[in-house]
């Protein structure tokens, strides 16, 4: 069972990541209305106008003079933390340009929602009281400094780079403080009302008469014609086979979620089905399609991407996976023809789409051009809805907010420039140069052991101070001082944000980290989990200097039994499976499960906790002191997560000899974790590559089988020299004693050393 464990955890992610993660959808100032308080974010005002602008603001009053604005950070400015989530912030501004207060309304930061009391960010977040912005802005040097809080790094410099950011956004836009205001004139703002189903009954032709069905048709005759008129001459030197006249594609559109056209294609339990899945305001759209070109594609697999087409609307593109798509057998429309594949798409509620406006499907066509490369064209299918399914009612004037990003000031200033114009992940890797230096040069100094560990596994005494040395640089080091402990949140974040919007830029805010994952990324293909398990993890680090001082005072250790320890095995692979699973549907709940990894409450908090994750880490360690790395073997679903793509590992230059496990038994006894089967092989998936067995395995004086060979070359030494000499006695004699010798060697570690010393 062991063995197939992580072919059948990979079978079940890729189940898994096929589920659609409810997405986290950035919100706006009018989401948080209700928690605005005007005393609290403007002290003296007494009441609030309505929302302005776009971004908008809320102007407070007092005695019917305008005393400031409220905002939100993430409406100007880039807020997301390291969860990939935005950190929303409601920030207070008189009309100096002074802000005068703030107030965290909502977040999903992973450090601040178990490990921090939320009130130390609180307390930060009063620093920002009184800045004065317009100086900022005009180039003036103001302190732009906040207090670090151990472990929420990050986080607290995003909430620096975003208030900051955002208020000087708000101040120029608005000419707070004497700024010249960058406001555009007055613009109508409008309501968009889609039309209730009215029951008419539409046939095919209907719908393709009014618009509500849009036509892109192509015959063979048309594209190769287009590859012909397109910059590449090779494209048109391999034209497609068949008549002129075949058709190539006969591509239809229609948006679905509009009631008369939606229950009229789909029929109405399709359609019901339909507005059951959808949420509010999302959108969907009906793709058919004739010819011998498919939109689909033939290459497309379950858990991809529709490569073949796209949605644009304003020239921004929306691609679709399998989780938003449906195939449909038939359109139910009377007289609708048959159409060879039927896709019904859902748009991705967590990006922008209005269904009145133009949007267009843009179908890619490609075509080989030699073995290995190919020329592609684009082709539009339009679309507009038309104006009887909707209602457009112009609403009161609105000021509409220039969409300037700039906030660079004066050419001269460069406190601003500084601050405002260098990327947050840019100013976090020089603030940490030093530290990342160093963390270079210990994962060089690691793969050169890794490289040459041949050499240096044969000198047993030099391998356990090397290995000791790295132990405590990665506990101290790396652990204690900088922080950089990885972790199963990690992961789920990544993942997450696969699904809700990638972007290196989350990542690169933490250089330690970024690096070690970078480190354990390419060491997984060559070594698999051990490099990081064995020797850049902080609290496995820990847990093998807490055990060697143990046994240094003669703590007994106790030995599973092999029976029971590869049943334990599996324990951290489940634990894993449950908290990922868990995380695709909810992330805030995942982490709150991966409080099973003791490493936030050790390494990063240093025990400054409440008591019952004092307790459960304290509980791990002592474990560990009677059984060595016993938190890495059974319950770790980061060692777990890691084992999985280790299975891709290119090397195994971990040797044995034929004789290992049967009869010798000496590495397997001695294996700190137990990752060698008594047959004698070593399972990467738990190995911690601490390279043990191969200081045994080259030790003269250890090795049964080693010692052996010594004894054999010996014996033929002495025999090649007994008959130099002429004196058969004292070779027959030298001869039959080593092979009393060899026939007294035992294969059994205990005995094995008892005889050997």
């Amino acid at each position: 069972m062991p063995s197939r464990l992580p072919a059948v955890l990979i079978v079940a992610l890729c189940l898994g990541s096929t589920i659609l993660a409810t997405p986290v959808c950035a919100k706006q100032l009018k989401s948080f209305l209700p928690q605005i308080d005007v005393q609290q974010l403007v002290p003296g005002a007494q009441t609030k106008g309505e929302l302005q602008g776009n971004p908008a603001i809320v102007p407070v009053f007092s005695n019917g003079k305008q005393a400031g604005l409220i905002f939100l950070n993430s409406d100007f400015s880039s807020s997301t933390g390291y969860s990939g989530k935005p950190i929303d912030i409601l920030v207070g501004m008189n009309m100096e340009g002074k802000i005068t207060g703030l107030k965290l309304v909502e977040h999903h930061e992973p450090i601040v929602l178990i490990g921090i009391p939320e009130s130390k960010i609180l307390n930060l977040m009063d620093e920002f009281i009184g800045k004065d912005i317009v100086k900022l802005v005009r180039g003036e040097k103001i302190s732009t400094d906040v207090d670090i809080i151990s472990g929420a790094t990050v986080t607290i410099m995003v909430i620096n780079d975003s208030v900051l950011r955002a208020s000087t956004k708000v101040a120029r836009l608005y000419g707070l403080g004497g700024l010249k205001p960058t406001l555009t004139t007055k613009v109508k703002d409008r309501k968009v009302e889609i039309l209730a189903d009215s029951g008419e009954t539409k046939s095919w032709q209907d719908l393709l008469g009014d618009g509500s069905v849009r036509s892109l048709t192509l015959s063979v005759k048309d594209i190769n014609l287009a590859f012909k008129d397109s910059p590449n001459p090779e494209a048109a030197s391999v034209p497609n086979s068949g008549s002129p006249d075949d058709l190539f594609i006969d591509l239809k559109a229609a948006l679905v979620s509009i009631p008369v056209v939606g229950r009229n294609l789909l029929g109405d339990r399709e359609y019901a089905n339909l507005q059951n899945r959808l949420k509010d305001n999302q959108q969907a759209l009906l793709l058919m399609g004739n010819g011998d070109y498919s939109f689909r594609g033939s290459g497309f697999v379950r858990g991809g991407l529709f490569d073949r087409f796209q949605l644009i609307q304003n020239e921004s593109a929306i691609r679709f996976r399998d989780k938003q798509y449906k195939r449909l057998s038939r359109v139910a429309a009377a007289d609708a023809p048959r159409f060879r594949e039927i896709a019904l798409l859902r748009i991705p509620e967590n990006v922008k789409f209005d269904p009145t406006e133009p949007w267009r499907i843009q179908l890619l066509v490609g075509r080989e051009i030699g073995p290995r490369d190919k020329a592609f064209l684009t082709f539009d299918l339009d679309y507009r809805l038309p104006s009887d399914y909707f209602r457009i009612e112009e609403t009161k004037p609105a000021l509409a907010v220039s969409q300037d990003n700039s906030l660079q000031a004066s050419a001269n200033s460069e406190n601003s420039s500084s601050i405002l114009d260098t990327p947050l992940w840019k100013r976090l890797w020089k603030q940490k140069s030093v530290e990342v230096v160093i963390l270079i040069i210990a994962l060089v100094i690691l793969t050169a052991i890794f490289f040459f560990q041949d050499w240096l596994v044969q000198r047993p005494q030099l391998t356990d101070r090397v290995r000791l040395g790295f132990l405590i640089f990665t506990l101290f080091g790396i652990g204690f001082y900088a922080n950089a402990q990885l972790s199963l949140v990690n992961v789920l974040t990544f993942f997450n944000s696969l699904l809700s919007g990638f972007s290196w830029n989350y990542f690169l805010r933490e250089p330690l980290i970024f690096l070690l994952w970078f480190g354990v990324a390419a060491s997984l293909i060559y070594w698999g989990r051990g490099a990081f398990c064995g020797w850049l993890c902080p609290f496995g680090a820990l847990q093998e200097l807490v055990n060697r001082i143990a046994k240094y005072f003669r703590v007994p250790q106790f030995a599973i039994p092999w029976s029971i320890h590869e049943r334990l095995w599996p324990l951290k692979y489940m634990i894993f499976m449950i908290i990922f699973g868990i995380s695709l549907n909810s992330l805030a709940l995942a982490e709150t499960l991966a409080e099973v990894e003791p490493f936030k409450t050790v390494i990063i908090l240093k025990f400054a906790r409440d008591w019952p994750f004092v307790v459960f880490a304290v509980a791990l360690i002592a474990a560990g002191l009677f059984i060595e790395r016993f938190y890495c073997r059974y319950l770790c679903p980061l060692g777990a997560a890691l084992a999985i793509p280790g299975k891709i590992r290119l090397f195994d230059w971990l040797k044995r000899y034929k004789h290992c496990g049967s009869p010798c038994q000496l590495c397997a006894g001695e294996c700190m974790v137990q990752a060698i089967h008594p047959e004698g092989q070593i399972n990467p998936n738990e190995c911690l590559y601490c390279l043990h067995c191969q200081t045994v395995y080259h030790n003269q004086h250890r090795c049964p089988v080693v010692i052996q060979r010594r004894l054999r070359q010996k014996s033929r030494d002495s025999t090649d020299l007994g008959i130099q000499n002429t004196t058969g006695k004292v070779g027959s004699s030298t001869s039959n004693k080593n092979n009393n010798t060899l026939q007294g060697i035992n294969f059994n570690r205990s005995k094995s050393n008892e005889k050997i010393g």
